[in-house]
């Protein structure tokens, strides 16, 4: 036999596009990863429409502290840790980013959900869309918010009268704090596989999310909210741990949250033989090299940890926002936290249930119980039923 008759014919690893092979079964397309790719470039964009024109707006303006400052306590714990966030910044995208592509030329899965949780930043500011029930501590560095410019956005908004985002804080904060968290929960499913191996994926996944509810309850209960980072106001103090104080945590802050955490990590965790995560299917059909492949991927995990915040935070927010208490007096006494929307200093009396919520474009209510309209806007007149023929 000749030499050629012993050599092994390569395997083809390429598919043949739209060639037909006699005999073949057509080849299923997995549109999956377009679904998702198109839905994160969608959000993407609007994002890009959203900051640019926060940034090139009234809206981009600080809002001050107002006549109260911060204890010194405070302060030096928020600035400490505000430091230590920033300066972990630089090295998760090293760790994360940098360091595989140096040594593996490709780009990992925890770098990419570095990049969407930072992005996913911009879906902050979504839980006060119908009623402010949450805010941030003015004292730290702001610019104001974009939320104004969001689509259909409903809350009282007025430059330097707002709820700001602490910048310095959140946006490394959102990237590689909740990757940090996300694979802190992934090794905690991990350990408990190990533990019990018969374990379904359904009761692997309850198990993850009371992990995540008391990890919740430890993080923003009794860690962010006494240092004074954010407060919520308007949380239903019947269900609330610390009610009526400015450090208050409502029960469901660590439902919603706990389903995002567990939400991210599951799609961390869950991936198949290659690595890949549920919204990657179909990615190896992406034609056009290597670059669209990434990008078509990066676009896909993006909408997917963007869903998840959006599912399980934002939309049921809005309906704890309508059922909003009081705010506390601990809170309105704090100029800081109050962000000039309401109180001391203004005309209108901070939300409450016995008040109409009011729109951004609608009157209100000031403080002497009076309804104050917009300029050039009258009480609609009352159209009177015409008499029948």
């Amino acid at each position: 036999m000749s030499e050629l008759s012993n050599e092994k014919t390569p395997e083809i690893t390429e598919t043949l596009g739209d060639a037909k092979t006699l005999g073949a079964p057509k080849r299923q397309v997995n549109k999956g990863v377009y679904i998702w790719a198109t839905v994160g470039g969608l959000i993407l964009a609007l994002q890009v429409y959203v900051w640019t024109r926060w940034v090139t707006g009234p809206y981009f303006e600080r809002v001050p502290t107002g006549p109260n400052d911060p204890p010194i306590l405070m302060k030096t714990i928020l600035s400490i840790w505000t430091a230590g966030v920033l300066i972990g910044f630089p090295i998760a995208i090293y760790w994360w980013i940098i360091r595989p592509w140096w040594r593996e030329r490709r780009i990992t899965l925890d770098g990419i959900l570095l990049a969407s949780m930072g992005l996913m930043f911009f879906q902050d500011p979504f839980l006060n869309y119908v009623n402010t029930w949450c805010t941030y501590n003015t004292w730290m560095f702001n610019r104001g918010s974009w939320a104004p410019y969001v689509p259909g956005w409903v809350s009282q908004e007025e430059p330097g009268a707002q709820v700001a985002e602490p910048l310095l804080m959140n946006v490394p904060g959102y990237a590689w704090g909740v990757l940090l968290i996300t694979i802190g929960v992934c090794w905690f499913m991990r350990k408990v596989k190990s533990r019990w191996p018969g374990i379904g994926n359904l009761q692997l996944i309850g198990v993850t999310f009371a992990f995540t509810f008391v990890l919740d309850f430890v993080m923003e209960g009794l860690i962010l909210l006494p240092l004074g980072l954010y407060t919520f106001p308007g949380a239903i103090q019947a269900v609330s741990f610390n009610a009526g104080h400015y450090y208050q945590w409502p029960i469901y802050e660590g439902l919603m949250w706990g389903a995002v955490q567990a939400g991210l990590a599951c799609l961390r965790f869950f991936t198949d033989d290659r690595g890949r995560t549920i919204v990657e299917r179909g990615i190896d059909q992406v034609r056009g090299g290597v670059i669209r492949q990434q990008i078509t991927r990066f676009l896909a995990i993006f909408a997917a940890v963007s869903a998840i915040f959006f599912v399980f935070y934002n939309l049921p927010a809005q309906w704890v926002g309508q059922h909003a208490d009081p705010w506390p007096e601990d809170i309105q006494e704090r100029s800081y936290f109050t962000g000039g929307l309401c109180g001391e200093g203004t005309d209108r009396p901070c939300p409450h249930p016995d008040l109409p919520m009011p729109r951004n474009d609608s009157g209100y209510i000031n403080k002497d119980g009076e309804l104050v309209l917009p300029d050039g806007v009258e009480v609609p007149k009352i159209v009177p039923f015409q008499p029948e023929d």
